[in-house]
C-alpha cells in the first residue's frame, strides 16, 4: 500500500506552501496568519531530523510559531498583525509578534537554503560519478591517479550533510548570532545524520526528495520574499 502524504512530511509541507504561494502570486488576498502558521508549523520536524546542531533553533523557532498561532486567533492578517505592534510601538520587543514572524521567516528560509545546497551536492557527485566512469571506460588511469584523493569516496561524500547545513546556517542564521553560539553550532555539525538517515526519517528515496525539495524552494521563495516586503515597506528591517 502506497503511503499516504501523512507518512510523508515533505510532500505536507510542500502542499501547505503551495497554497501559501498561490495566495501571494495572485495579488489579491493579503496572506493570513492561521494558515501561514500551519504551514510554517509542519516545517518544524526538520529541524528536529538535523539533530543538536540545530537543536537551538528548533526550540526558537516552534516557540515562535506557537506564538503566530495564538495571534492567528484574533488577527487575520500577517500585515494586521505588523500594523498592530507598530501601534503598540513593541516591534522589536522581546515576545512580540512582529519579531516571532521575522525569526519564522528565517527558519523557512534556510530549510530553504538548506535544500537548495543538498541539491547542488547531489548534482555535484553525479557529475564526479560520471567523469570517473568516463575515464575508466576510456581507460585514463594516470588522470584517475591524479584525482583519487578527490573522488576516492564520491558515495560518502555526497551522503553527508555538513557542508549544506553549514551553508545554510552561514548564510541565513549565523549574522544574527554571537561568538559561542556560532561555535556551539560548528561543534555540532559533526553530529547531523547522514543524507540517508535524514530520507529514511521522511520516508522518501533520493528522486522524490530532490522532487519534493525543489518544490518547497520554488514554493517557499514568493512566501518569504512576501513576508521581507511586509517589513520593507513598513521600513521596520529584516536584519535584526
Amino acid at each position: 500500500m502506497a503511503k499516504s502524504n501523512t507518512d510523508k512530511p515533505l510532500r505536507k509541507i510542500v502542499e501547505a506552501f503551495n497554497e501559501l504561494a498561490a495566495t501571494v502570486n495572485s495579488q489579491t488576498a493579503d496572506v493570513e496568519v492561521a494558515p501561514f502558521s500551519h504551514a510554517s508549523s509542519l516545517v518544524s520536524p526538520l529541524f528536529g531530523c538535523l539533530g543538536i546542531a540545530f537543536k537551538f533553533a528548533e526550540m526558537d523557532y516552534v516557540a515562535k510559531v506557537d506564538d503566530l498561532a495564538v495571534a492567528s486567533k484574533s488577527i487575520m492578517t500577517l500585515q494586521a498583525l505588523l500594523d498592530h505592534d507598530i501601534k503598540g510601538n513593541c516591534v522589536r520587543k522581546a515576545g512580540s509578534h512582529t519579531r516571532n514572524l521575522l525569526r519564522v521567516k528565517r527558519g523557512l528560509d534556510m530549510v530553504r537554503v538548506l535544500f537548495e545546497q543538498i541539491i547542488a551536492t547531489d548534482l555535484y557527485w553525479m557529475d564526479a560519478e560520471a567523469c570517473i566512469a568516463f575515464c575508466v571506460m576510456d581507460n585514463v588511469f594516470d588522470f584517475l591517479n591524479r584525482i583519487k584523493d578527490d573522488f576516492s569516496d564520491v558515495s560518502g561524500r555526497g551522503n553527508s550533510l555538513k557542508d549544506p547545513a553549514s551553508k545554510a546556517y552561514a548564510q541565513v542564521f549565523a549574522p544574527h548570532h554571537g561568538w559561542a553560539i556560532r561555535k556551539a553550532v560548528a561543534a555540532g555539525m559533526y553530529a547531523l545524520p547522514t543524507k540517508a538517515q535524514l530520507l529514511k526519517k521522511l520516508n522518501e528515496d533520493e528522486a522524490s526528495a530532490r522532487i519534493q525539495m525543489q518544490n518547497y524552494i520554488t514554493a517557499s521563495a514568493p512566501v518569504i520574499v512576501y513576508v521581507d516586503k511586509l517589513f520593507i515597506s513598513r521600513e521596520l528591517g529584516i536584519d535584526w
